[in-house]
């Protein structure tokens, strides 16, 4: 009897979650890129295996931890030029 090969884990999905995880510990802004460019690609790769690639888990986990260090990142700048703004505009008022 031929038992089907088991599915073989994505290394791309591997790669994503790890530049993900990097991104909150390392490299914050280069690595969330890479994890969110493989995290689609891994998820590209699982759909058109049609079952024989596993790990979109994996994927889906690096590309949420990608994008929300990129929105925390962007975030951040935002309210620090935000921030900037109006304490130039509050010592503009007060005449300092």
């Amino acid at each position: 009897m031929n038992q089907p090969a088991a599915p073989t884990l994505s290394t791309t999905a591997v790669v994503s979650l790890s530049f993900g995880v990097a991104s909150w510990v390392v490299l914050p802004v280069i690595a969330a890129i890479i994890a969110i460019v493989a995290g689609h690609m891994a998820r590209g790769e699982i759909r058109r295996s049609h079952g024989a690639i596993n790990g979109d888990g994996l994927a889906l986990a690096g590309l949420i931890l990608g994008y929300v260090n990129i929105l925390l990142g962007v975030a951040i700048i935002l309210a620090l030029v935000f921030g900037v703004f109006a304490i130039a505009g509050l010592a503009a008022i007060s005449g300092t």
